[in-house]
Order: C-alpha cells, then sequence, then structure tokens
C-alpha cells in the first residue's frame, strides 16, 4: 500500500505545502501547513499504515519523491520556512522522519516501510545528492526497510518516463545511494525488459527492480520471464498514452498496447466453438490485433499484407528519434503470429474476388490510410514528400517546411533535425548533456541541473499549420510538451494560422496575418492527414459470401490512433 500526500499537487482549492507557494501546474495556491497540521498529518500517516497492516498488507510505501508533500518539505525548491520544519537538511526532512516513527512505533518491526525517496530533483533549488544521502540514511535510523528511487518532481522539465528516456537511464543515481546504506535499494524508471533489469542486479546497482507501466503491458510478465519466454512479453512502449494520459483526463488507465488492461472482465478471449475460417487484409496493428487474438481463439486466420513485413504505420514511427521503443511491438506481434498459427502472406495484394473464392467467413478489413496529398499550385512538384516518403529515407534539403503540426508533424520534424545515421536510441550520455541533467552520480548541483548543451540541428525546420490554435495542442499531457521543448531547443519556427498558397522552385509560399510570405525552403513535407483505404469494403446493399468487418485507419483516419486500432482488433476478434 502506497501512502501519498499530494500538498501542493493536489487539485482543489484547499491544498497545503510547506510554504505557500503555487505549483506551476496547479491553478490553485496551497495554504503554509502550521504546526498543528504537520502534527496532525504525522498522525494521519502512522493511522493508515495502521489500517493497512490490519487489512492484511505486508507493508506501506511512503511517498516521498515526485514533488508531492513530504519532498515539498525535504527540497529547497519549496520549503521556505525558517522554523524546526525547514532551512537546514536536518530541518527540512524532520516531517518524513517523525512520520517514520509513528509509523514504526504503530505497525511493529516486522512490518515493511519503503520510501520513494527523490534521488534526483531535476527543478532549481533541489536538493544535491549529499542532501540525499544525508536524508536516506536518517530515515534508515529511524526505520525505514527499503528505499525506492523517485526521479525528478512532475514539474521538472526534464522528461523521466516517455519512451525518448534511455532503458535505466537513472539507475547510477540509486547505485551511489545504495554504497552510503545498508537496508536494500530499490531502482525505477523506464526498466521495462528483464535484460535490463538483470543487468542492474548483476552490476549490484540496486537490491531490486521496480515496475509499473510493464505490467499493464503485459500481465504475465513475470510469469514469461520465469519460464523463459521473454520474445513473448508484450513490452511497454513508455507512450502513456493509454494510462497516465487517461488518468489526468479521470477516464480508466489501461494500455495502448494491451487493450485488456483494466478490462479483464469486459474484453474476455474464449475459446470458439465454431471455428471459422477468417481473413485480415492488413498487416498494420489493427490487423495484426485482430489475427493474433482471432487465431488464439481457435479460428484459421489468414494474415494478408502487401509490403515485404509487418507494421504499418509502426514501420515509421520506429524510425523516429526516441521511439525506438516501437520495434518492440512489432516483435511481439511476430511471435503471436507465429505462437497462435496465423497464416501470414507477405507481398500479397488481395480483392474481394480472390477472398470470396477462397471461402472466408469473416473478413476483417485493416487496409489503413495514404497520406493526405496537399492540394496547391506546385503541389506535384518533386520537391513535395508525403512524411511517409521521408521515414523511409527520401532526400531532404538543408531547409525544410512541414505542413500539419500533429502527432506526424511532430515526429517527422524530430526525424529531420537529427542526422539519419545517429545511433539509436540515443546514448545516455548524449541525452543527459541534450536536457541538462549532471551526469555525476555525486552531482553537487542543486537538482542535478546544468545547462543543456545542444547540439546544432542539420537544417532549418519550419512547422506549420492552418489553424490558430497552439502548435502540439492534441499532443498527450505527459509526452506533449517533451516534443514541443524539442523542436524549441533546435530552432524550428513554429507558426500558425497559415494558409498555404503555392510551392515554386523559390521555396513555399504562405499567407499569414494577411501577407503572403515566402518561405525559401528546399523540401516541403506534407502531414496534413491521411486517408482511409477502404476499396475492399463492399456497398451497404452488396451481397457477399462472407461478413466484412473495418477496423483501425481504414475505418477512421483522422490522427492515427494505434490505441484505437489495437482495441478495435481485439474487440472484434473477441466476438467473432
Amino acid at each position: 500500500m502506497q501512502i501519498l500526500h499530494a500538498g501542493r499537487y493536489g487539485y482543489q482549492p484547499f491544498v497545503v505545502s510547506a510554504s505557500p507557494i503555487k505549483s506551476p501546474i496547479s491553478p490553485f495556491k496551497p495554504r503554509q501547513m502550521s504546526e498543528k497540521n504537520i502534527l496532525e498529518t504525522i498522525e494521519d500517516y502512522a493511522r493508515c499504515a495502521s489500517l493497512s497492516k490490519k487489512a492484511g498488507y505486508d507493508g506501506v510505501e511512503i511517498m516521498g519523491s515526485e514533488g508531492y508533500l513530504l519532498n515539498q518539505f525535504l527540497s529547497r525548491h519549496v520549503n521556505q520556512r525558517t522554523d524546526r520544519w525547514g532551512g537546514s537538511v536536518e530541518n527540512r526532512m524532520r516531517f518524513a522522519a517523525e512520520i517514520v516513527k509513528a509509523i514504526r512505533e504503530k505497525v511493529g518491526e516486522k512490518f515493511i516501510i519503503s520510501f520513494r525517496l527523490s534521488m534526483l530533483d531535476l527543478v532549481h533549488d533541489g536538493n544535491t545528492m549529499q542532501e540525499v544521502i544525508t536524508i536516506a540514511q536518517a530515515l534508515e535510523k529511524v526505520g525505514v526497510t527499503i528505499l525506492n528511487t523517485g526521479i525528478g518532481w512532475h514539474e521538472a522539465r526534464v522528461p523521466t518516463i516517455v519512451t525518448s528516456v534511455p532503458r535505466a537511464a537513472f539507475v547510477d543515481y540509486t547505485a551511489y545511494v545504495k554504497q552510503h546504506v545498508s537496508i536494500p535499494v530499490i531502482a525505477s524508471n523506464r526498466i521495462n525488459m528483464p535484460d535490463t533489469a538483470e543487468e542492474i542486479l548483476a552490476a549490484g546497482k540496486a537490491d531490486m527492480v521496480q515496475m509499473a507501466r510493464p505490467l499493464l503491458a503485459d500481465a504475465f510478465w513475470v510469469t514469461k520471464v520465469a519460464t523463459n519466454r521473454v520474445d513473448e512479453i508484450n513490452t511497454c512502449i513508455a507512450c502513456n498514452q493509454a494510462c497516465l494520459d487517461h488518468t489526468f483526463k479521470n477516464k480508466r488507465a489501461t494500455c495502448l498496447v494491451n487493450p485488456r488492461a483494466a478490462y479483464e472482465t469486459e474484453l474476455v478471449y474464449v475459446k470458439t466453438k465454431k471455428p471459422k475460417k477468417i481473413a485480415v487484409v492488413g498487416g498494420g496493428v489493427a490487423g495484426m490485433s485482430a489475427a493474433t487474438v482471432a487465431a488464439s481463439r481457435g479460428h484459421q486466420v489468414t494474415l494478408f499484407e502487401a509490403n515485404s513485413e509487418i507494421g504499418g504505420q509502426f514501420n515509421l514511427a520506429k524510425v523516429v528519434p526516441g521511439k525506438e521503443e516501437f520495434h518492440e511491438t512489432i516483435r511481439y506481434f511476430k511471435v503471436q503470429i507465429e505462437k497462435t498459427g496465423v497464416d501470414l502472406r507477405l507481398n500479397t495484394r488481395v480483392n474481394r474476388e480472390q477472398l470470396e473464392r477462397e471461402g472466408f467467413d469473416e473478413v476483417i478489413v485493416a487496409t489503413g490510410v495514404i497520406p493526405r496529398q496537399l492540394k496547391i499550385e506546385g503541389s506535384q512538384l518533386p520537391q513535395v514528400l508525403s512524411y511517409a516518403e521521408v521515414l523511409k529515407g527520401a532526400p531532404v534539403g538543408n531547409s525544410v517546411a512541414v505542413i500539419g503540426a500533429g502527432g506526424i508533424g511532430f515526429d517527422v520534424c524530430e526525424f529531420l533535425l537529427k542526422p539519419i545515421h545517429q545511433p539509436q536510441p540515443q546514448p545516455l550520455v548524449d541525452w543527459q548533456r541534450e536536457w541538462g541533467i549532471d551526469p555525476q552520480p555525486d552531482y553537487m548541483t542543486e537538482g542535478g541541473l546544468q545547462a543543456p548543451q545542444i547540439e546544432a540541428p542539420i537544417r532549418q525546420v519550419y512547422l506549420l499549420q492552418r489553424k490558430t490554435t497552439p502548435l502540439g495542442i492534441g499532443l498527450g499531457k505527459t509526452s506533449g510538451w517533451v516534443h514541443r521543448a524539442q523542436l524549441k531547443k533546435h530552432a524550428v519556427r513554429m507558426m500558425r494560422g497559415v494558409q498555404y498558397k503555392a510551392v515554386t522552385d523559390e521555396g513555399l509560399w504562405v499567407e499569414l496575418n494577411g501577407y503572403d510570405q515566402l518561405l525559401r525552403v528546399d523540401t516541403v513535407v506534407v502531414c496534413a492527414g491521411q486517408e482511409s483505404i477502404k476499396d475492399l469494403m463492399p456497398s451497404e446493399n452488396e451481397a457477399t459470401l462472407a461478413n466484412y468487418h473495418i477496423i483501425g485507419g481504414a475505418k477512421l483516419a483522422a490522427e492515427l490512433d494505434a490505441k484505437r486500432a489495437i482495441r478495435e482488433g481485439a474487440e472484434l476478434a473477441a466476438q467473432l
């Protein structure tokens, strides 16, 4: 049981904190806790732990990181008190220490008390590593059983959990703390596969490894590792689109790559008593999801893919810097296709006549999308490319205009900013340098921050959109700010309210604020949406031998949505 008090991160007008300093991610200014408030809260923590023990828990974890209440007391970033609860590190940690003492007194010596300690604040006026060590040692003395790793405050302008963060990026800070305490220490953040976890343990950098999102992605993660079926793991790609982003919208937390997460009693894959002959046309994520679920239920499934490999749009996404984890989803489906006995036919285009001739009972159309073309003067010139052509390696000039500022437009910009031959994933040291993270585990900088060192972009990029709303407004809450920051750091010129006039040998003519303007670019990349490929679908009154269904991008092309595509495939296959 984790015990958490949000402090000034609470999203209601009666929030409290160490000092009355408003959080940049909340509209509410907190009230400074009085001595009476603090003592009452200490007792509240102890009572909660005692109730947890009575309920049968083996232990509790006290959330003291990520910028929540206890972290607000532990760090000068918020704690500007002058009483016994603020000032020196000894005073700032008094609140946390008294909570641990009170809990230990209530629950006895054999009950586990884990403390999630911020080992890298990543905010100005944050703690130094020496202060982290001082706090860790004090917590051990007052009765903490295990130290867990927290990284970064939620308001930090450094990413800590998104897919572009290298695997196990923060484990060296955990290892340094481990050297200075005698209780077990847990590593966390961006550890999603067993080889990474085993390397951490084998190197003695931590005693345990913590995971959360990877177990949403695959509830059988531990079992698969224990039974040497690592290749069958449905890997967390750290997209956050269906877990954390859903949480912030008060929606049920689930998983993009695993639609059964939190829907286990609703989305059930029952073995069929009447096996059918099913054709799935299209080997993108929607088609792969439908094919593997249907086959796992006992249906005879044939998956047709026009290209030489499965993956669909994920084959484009996986080449974008920071999206290397998308390789794992394709790998997972390849294994599932083989394991479930799907008849995979690559390099195979089919029409309705062929499908009818083979006698399929059900046909699932998952043929995906094609990029929408730009319809202005000069749009047929060779310097006008689709996003798909660019991500597949088409030559691009030194100055580029990207039309369309949705998720694909942002991805294309990031792809264009760095050399194609750059190592993937980005080496940890380069990533730390780019985001201004002190790479030294014994950092003396406050919060572990230092000045970012940004490599010059290899080309000038303009990102344009017709709408007057902020660019990237539709990106996820947990990752959108990262993408916007990346483009800003690399001097991408972002323009909104743009009308596209013509492409000429000089560049792209646009209208902005009522005036015509020439962007002298060598290449124009169109990321202005997609169009569904629905050719296989019969008309409403057309008679067919098979039942036809349509899913994924073929059903709805608006802003490609892998979460919806995978879920639609699984839900349809569960019903057939």
